[in-house]
C-alpha cells in the first residue's frame, strides 16, 4: 500500500499533493497515509491497517492480530462482495480467487444504468460500506485528497468514485477529494522502483559526505 502511494505520488493521481489518503482494496483493505509529503508509518510501522477498524455494520472483532481481519475488511473487503453481490439479487456469481470475482463484479456493476438493477444495487451498498469506514479516516486526518487504488476500487472507476463521494459528503464534515488511482499496471512495483531511483539520486548526489 506504501509503495503504491510513492507510485500515485511520483507519477499518479496524487501528484503534487501534501497530504493524501490512499485506500486499497484487492487481496486485503488498507491505507496509505501520506502527510506533508511523507509516508507516516506510525510507531509500530503499522499506520494505515484499517481493515482491522471496527465499524457499524460489521461484527466487533477481538483479538484482530490473531485473526487477520477486522470490521472494516469483513464490511468493503474484496472477499464480501461475492456475498453482497447475492444479497443484491446477482443472478450470476463468477468463481475464482476472490479478488478476481471481487473486480469482475465491480466492473460489471459501474456498467450497469437502470437503477433497478441488481449490479446497480450492489455497487450502490459497496460504496455506502466503503464511505463507512473512510468517514473515519477522513474525520481523523482531514487529507486533501483521496486516492481509492486496488483492482476492487479502479474496477468501479467513475461510477464508484461518485457514489463514495456522495456517501462520504453525508458521513464526513470534512470534504476531501476522491480520485481513481492513475496507476492501474503493477503500482506496487512502479511504487517500488520509484523509491529505488529516489534513494540512488541521494546517495550519488549527497554533497554532505
Amino acid at each position: 500500500m506504501n509503495l503504491a502511494a510513492v507510485a500515485e505520488q511520483r507519477l499518479g493521481a496524487a501528484r503534487g499533493h501534501e497530504d493524501f489518503v490512499l485506500l486499497w482494496n484487492q487481496e486485503g483493505l488498507g491505507a496509505a497515509l501520506v502527510l506533508g509529503g511523507r509516508l507516516h508509518r506510525g510507531w509500530t510501522g503499522g499506520a494505515g491497517e484499517v481493515g482491522f477498524l471496527p465499524v457499524p455494520g460489521a461484527p466487533l472483532v477481538r483479538k484482530v492480530s490473531r485473526t487477520g481481519s477486522g470490521g472494516f475488511q469483513e464490511l468493503a473487503g474484496s472477499q464480501a462482495l461475492p456475498g453482497l453481490a447475492r444479497e443484491s439479487g446477482v443472478a450470476e456469481v463468477p468463481s475464482g480467487p476472490y479478488p478476481e470475482i471481487a473486480a469482475a463484479l465491480v466492473a460489471r456493476a459501474a456498467r450497469a444504468d437502470a437503477e433497478d438493477d441488481p449490479h446497480r444495487r450492489l455497487l450502490r451498498t459497496y460504496a455506502t460500506r466503503l464511505a463507512t469506514g473512510l468517514a473515519s479516516l477522513v474525520s481523523v486526518l482531514d487529507p486533501e485528497l483521496v486516492v481509492l487504488s486496488g483492482t476492487s476500487l479502479t474496477a468501479g472507476g467513475e461510477a464508484l468514485r461518485d457514489l463514495v463521494r456522495d456517501e462520504l459528503e453525508e458521513l464526513a464534515a470534512s470534504r476531501p477529494r476522491l480520485v481513481v488511482g492513475d496507476v492501474t499496471e503493477h503500482p506496487v512495483l512502479r511504487g517500488a522502483l520509484e523509491s529505488a531511483l529516489a534513494t540512488t539520486r541521494d546517495e550519488v548526489f549527497d554533497t554532505s559526505r
